[in-house]
């Protein structure tokens, strides 16, 4: 599978790119605020890939905000989950957050719902509803790639914060703890914002996930 994940925007969001080699599908995870869409189209043309979907692992700006116009370039339906549409209905007051002008929006097209999967050639990759950084974050995981796409809800040595509208700390954790941390422990991370980890890793290390802890 062709991988390429690149920190796009203001606030870095790491935007990957999963393409698959025979179809020349890709789907597009979390496109940034729109600032990096002349990037983004670069690195798809270089390896002559489609996109098939674009998948919002949450609506906060950062990783929503350039949405609308991927779908404007490429015709692709946008994935994400329903319980954050009222986060998404108020780009605005995020964009007044950061001091910086609303992006566009459009329509979402379907509903990342817990335990649907999307396909990439004979690739499937399974969406997994996490909420607690928002309602509706959702994380994206390929078994075949031992590849998880985390959005904000586990970082490095750290989770998503939840001190935004629509955050839980006790629903975050428990997110971690049974959604993802029953992952194998060999599985690839990729975060948010910043470098990647592994399950294994962030079960060892991480303060947040140590027994007893609570937000």
């Amino acid at each position: 599978m062709i991988r390429e994940t690149m920190a796009v925007g203001l606030l870095q969001c790491n935007c990957t790119i999963l393409g698959d080699e025979t179809t020349r599908e890709a789907i597009v995870v979390d496109p940034g605020d729109g600032a990096d869409l002349t990037r983004l189209q670069t690195v798809l043309a270089g390896h002559g890939l489609t996109v098939k979907a674009i998948v919002i692992t949450h609506a906060h700006i950062d990783h929503i905000g350039g949405a609308a116009a991927l779908k404007a370039l490429t015709g692709a339906p946008i994935y994400m989950n329903s319980n954050d549409r009222d986060l998404y209905h108020h780009l605005d007051v995020q964009a007044g957050w950061l001091n910086i002008a609303p992006p566009e929006r459009t329509e979402i097209d379907a509903d990342a719902r817990d335990g649907d999967s999307l396909r990439l050639g004979e690739t499937p990759l399974h969406l997994l509803h996490t909420p607690g950084h928002t309602q509706g974050s959702v994380c994206l995981f390929c078994p075949a790639e031992h590849l998880l796409i985390a959005g904000d809800t586990l970082f490095r040595d750290s989770i998503g914060r939840t001190d935004l509208p629509g955050g839980d700390g006790h629903k975050i954790l428990d997110s971690i703890h049974t959604r993802l941390l029953t992952l194998p422990e060999e599985t690839e991370v990729i975060c948010g914002h910043g470098p990647g980890t592994t399950i294994g890793r962030e079960k060892e290390r991480n303060p947040f996930l140590r027994p007893g802890v609570r937000l």
